[in-house]
This record gives C-alpha cells, structure tokens and sequence, in this order.
C-alpha cells in the first residue's frame, strides 16, 4: 500500500483550508501516511480529522524509508529542514507552498488537490539537487553537514571585517576581506548569493558559486566553480571566532576550525508538476516583465 509522510514547520491557519481536503484524499485513496510528532500537533487543532493514531517520527532515523513521497508543507525553509530528515533517503520532496516566495515549494496550495491524481499516477517529474558538504580540520562532526542553499561564514562578535583564505583544489585562490563569504549551490543561488550580487545559476548546472559578503575590495567578484572543487576556508578575526551557516542552521566556531567544503555525495529530489518550468518560477518570483512598459 502507498504510504506518505507530511511535514511542516510553524503553526499557521493558512493550512486551514486545506489540510482536511488533503487527508480526506489520502483516506480516500486508502493512502497511508506519517506526520512528523510537531506538525502533528500544529494541525490537529486545524482540522476535524481524528488522527490520534496516526504514525509519527522525529528525526531521520524513525522515518520509515518506503513512503513514496515526503510532503513538505510551508515555503523554502520548510524543504530546507525536511531535508535533514531525508537526507540520502532519496524519497522525493513534495514542497506545498503555503506562503508567498517559493523556488523550491514550487507547488501552490490552492493546486495542490487537483496535482494529487497526477502525483500518485506517475505524472511528474523529479528535479535532482546537488549538496555541498563540510568538514573540520580538527575531525569533529558537524550535524547536518549539508546544504541545500549554501554555506556561508561571517563575522561575529564585531564589526571588523573578517579575512578568508580561500584555496581551491589545494590551490591558494584569495584572502577575502569582507563580512563574510557564501558558497552556493546552483539551488541557493537565487538567495543569499542573489542578495550579494551573485548570478543566478540553474539547476542542471554542474557549479558551486563563491560570494564574498561585502568585499572591501570592489574589484573581488563572484566566482563560479565546478561542483567537484575542494574549497579550503581559513578564518582570522579580531574576535577569534565566526559564524557558520548551513541554510538555516547556525554555528559559532573559533578561528583555529578551519574547513573544507566538497559536493555531498548524495542529492536531494524535488518533485515538480509537469507543466511546471523553472523559467515560469524566476519569471513570477523575480517579477521579471512585471513592469508595466512590457
């Protein structure tokens, strides 16, 4: 029997509308499904469906590897936290907009009910996304060490700038006087690496992109690699310490960590409606000929 599992992050009513019409369909269709033991409690005060016995999980570890499909319901971040729980699970991602921005909830709530049939029919198709991976000089594990969006380090603790040495293939590439720098991936790159003048990369590309936050330095520009790069950081601040970004999980580490940056060696699979286009996305989203003199 089919079996799905559903994941959200923040209690919020705009899935009021649409939660009950979506577990209706899965009981229905006699699907089974899973919920995730926080958003189980967020929707349950939402909805009139009894789900007291309803399977539930926490973590990567309980989640049971033969759902056919991960239902991912918020915006962006939402994806980006389910992904640390399908990790190289390979299930793909189901990200069910439910806010306003989305390049990887690319699937609207309001048609969400009629892409089901196509969904459970075979009807879609599964968009690979590459990962980047870090480690630690000194060996100790990071959680999660993988990112969807980028990895980005940045000054903390002052308003110095912070300098990073960069090599790339055990070639020294530069010394980055800045606020801070982004690795991104082709997925991140139409978030922080936007934001900081970085070009937008698509998917299919086979590229990591490096982005210097506010480089003191005008001349330094972003710079595109290839996936397979090994990227060397190596942090010196007047704080002796700095900040470390993976989406949006943050940790501080002292200056002597230095780290290493490489492809992950698993991807994560995003679900998208065959008439979708990640063209039509960037259209909608940037707002690209909204201007009314096209």
């Amino acid at each position: 029997m089919v079996k799905v599992a559903l994941f959200g992050q923040k209690t919020s009513t705009s899935l009021e509308d649409i939660i009950t019409p979506f577990l209706n369909y899965l009981a229905a269709h006699k699907i089974n499904y899973c919920i995730e033991e926080k958003f189980l409690r967020t929707i349950s005060v939402l909805t009139d469906v009894n789900l007291t016995k309803v399977e539930t999980f926490n973590s990567h570890e309980d989640l049971d590897k033969s759902v056919k499909f991960f239902f991912s319901f918020g915006g962006d971040g939402t994806i980006l936290s389910a992904a640390t729980i399908v990790r190289e699970s390979q299930i793909p991602i189901v990200g069910v907009n439910t806010g306003r921005l989305g390049f990887l909830a690319t699937i609207n709530k309001s048609v969400l009910l009629e892409q089901l049939d196509n969904f459970f029919e075979g009807n879609y198709n599964i968009i690979p996304r590459s990962l980047l991976k870090i480690e630690r000089n000194d060996g100790v594990e990071i959680e999660n060490n993988f990112a969807i969006n980028e990895i980005t380090v940045t000054r903390r603790e002052t308003t110095s700038m912070i300098t990073i040495d960069t090599s790339l293939n055990n070639e020294f590439l530069n010394s980055f006087w800045s606020d801070g720098l982004i690795i991104s991936t082709p997925t991140g790159s139409t978030g922080y690496n936007l934001s900081c003048g970085g070009p937008i990369v698509h998917p299919s590309n086979q590229n990591f992109i490096i982005t210097p936050v506010a480089p003191h330095n005008l001349n330094v520009r972003p710079l595109i690699v290839s996936e397979d790069s090994i990227i060397d950081l190596k942090i010196r601040s007047r704080a002796n310490e700095y900040f470390l970004s993976l989406d949006s999980r943050n940790l501080a580490l002292t200056t002597d960590v230095e780290l290493r940056i490489t492809k992950a060696d698993f991807k994560i699979n995003i679900v998208e409606a065959n008439e979708a286009s990640y063209f039509t996305t960037l259209r909608d989203k940037m707002l690209w000929g909204s201007d009314k003199r096209n």
